[in-house]
């Protein structure tokens, strides 16, 4: 009896180690899956997130290796997309438009400039500046456009009903207050970058007494007013231009509509009509301006070709001796004072082949064609090295994508900026 007692005891023990053990395998069964799904689903959750992130990352987005992104930014480029892309054309209505859209869609170009014609309201313009950015972005680089604009002040004010006053560089110089030219170019700059515009045309540096776009005829005031100019425009967030290189206020004539020269030499230049843009270039980083490139002829440094289509001026003098290592744009193509000798195809490349970098053609759809096939079949037919292409489409590349930032802006705060200053 006691021995059987016993029996069931030790057999009732071991089934309930049996229990426990079987329990416990499953149980470190289930806990080890966890992880695994638990890895799992967040490896899943990761991934997406990764590629959402990539998916609205925008092509502006900073890198800490530019160069490199540049470089095989070109390589995947077509002759087409390259050229384009060293193009700034204007067109003709205040929303986007078949001209637009050709120049976008089928030839790849790389900005537009705005007037009036374009400009309506702060909100109108900032929609139309995200439309066409949006048109941009679609293309096979994704590459945003960059948006610029003449907004010099005085007579020269694009939508001048709703922008703050901006008075002329004439009015300023003569008040003689560096504060007050810093604060205008500052404040007009704000108001550009809150409708989408990237760059603007100015200052003037052309030294004229009669001329309300000029600061005067000093060559060191002119410095250093287009100095505070070049410093407001930038603390907004804006690109400035210098112009019109080497500086064409000693001529009477109207580039647009017809040639001209001046009839300096060399030394007379160099101390004055060129000296605010040396100063400036020896003073500021280049990466904060342009230099704009007037149609007027030099005979000093060459008796054939206007400075926009001069290497002698463009290389030699601007590059070389000066030293200036940024983007170097023409004066718009379409003005008389090269139309008179050159068709829109030898114009635009000439002006490339002079080393212009980007290249205004501001009005008219055919002419706008005309350049950039002109340049498409220098190329083609080996009077104009690729080479020399990309130099300039790796200055446009690297601009753009350590500046456009944000391609797009907030349309109701361009409402709420614009205008609102001595109003």
């Amino acid at each position: 009896m006691k021995s059987s007692t016993k029996k069931r005891h030790r057999a009732f023990i071991h089934l309930l180690l049996t229990v426990f053990v079987i329990g416990g395998l499953i149980g470190v069964g289930v806990f080890a899956q966890q992880p695994k799904q638990i890895k799992e689903e967040h490896g899943a959750k990761t991934n997406q997130k990764e590629q959402e992130e990539e998916a609205v990352t925008p092509f502006s987005q900073p890198e800490n290796d530019l160069e490199k992104r540049v470089t095989e930014l070109i390589k995947s480029m077509t002759l087409e997309e390259k050229i384009g892309q060293l193009t700034v054309v204007g067109f003709q209505s205040k929303e986007v438009d078949n001209h637009i859209k050709t120049m976008l869609q089928n030839y790849h170009v790389g900005g537009v400039i705005l007037y009036d014609r374009n400009m309506e309201s702060p909100k109108q313009v900032a929609q139309l500046t995200n439309d066409l950015q949006d048109l941009a972005l679609e293309q096979n680089q994704k590459i945003p456009l960059m948006v610029s604009i003449d907004q010099e002040g005085g007579k020269i004010v694009r939508m001048k009903e709703h922008v703050s006053p901006i008075p002329s560089q004439q009015e300023l110089a003569r008040k003689g207050s560096l504060e007050a030219i810093y604060e205008t170019a500052a404040h007009s700059g704000a108001e550009l970058k809150a409708m989408g515009i990237h760059v603007n045309y100015a200052p003037v540096l052309d030294l004229s007494a009669s001329d309300s776009r000029s600061f005067g005829t000093d060559p060191k005031k002119a410095q250093a007013f287009g100095k505070q100019a070049i410093k407001g425009l930038t603390d907004a967030g804006i690109t400035a231009t210098l112009k019109h290189f080497p500086g064409h206020g000693r001529s009477n004539v109207d580039p647009h509509f017809e040639s001209s020269s001046v009839d300096a030499n060399q030394l007379d230049l160099e101390n004055n009509d060129i000296y605010p843009f040396k100063a400036i270039i020896n003073e500021i980083d280049h990466n904060q301006f342009f230099v704009m490139v007037t149609h007027i002829k030099y005979p000093a440094y060459d008796k054939e070709n206007p400075a926009s289509l001069s290497p002698i001026i463009i290389q030699d003098l601007l590059r070389e001796k000066l030293g200036y290592e940024g983007i170097v744009v023409t004066d718009d193509l379409e003005m008389g004072a090269v139309t008179e000798g050159f068709t829109y195809k030898e114009l635009g490349y000439h002006a490339v082949e002079a080393g212009a970098d980007l290249l205004l053609v501001c009005h008219t759809l055919e002419n706008q064609k005309e350049v950039i096939n002109g340049i498409v079949q220098a190329v083609r037919a080996g009077k104009l090295s690729e080479d020399r292409i990309d130099e300039s489409v790796k200055r446009m590349l690297t601009y753009k994508l350590s500046t456009i930032t944000s391609p797009h802006v907030d349309v109701e705060h361009a409402e709420e900026v614009v205008g609102n200053n001595g109003r």
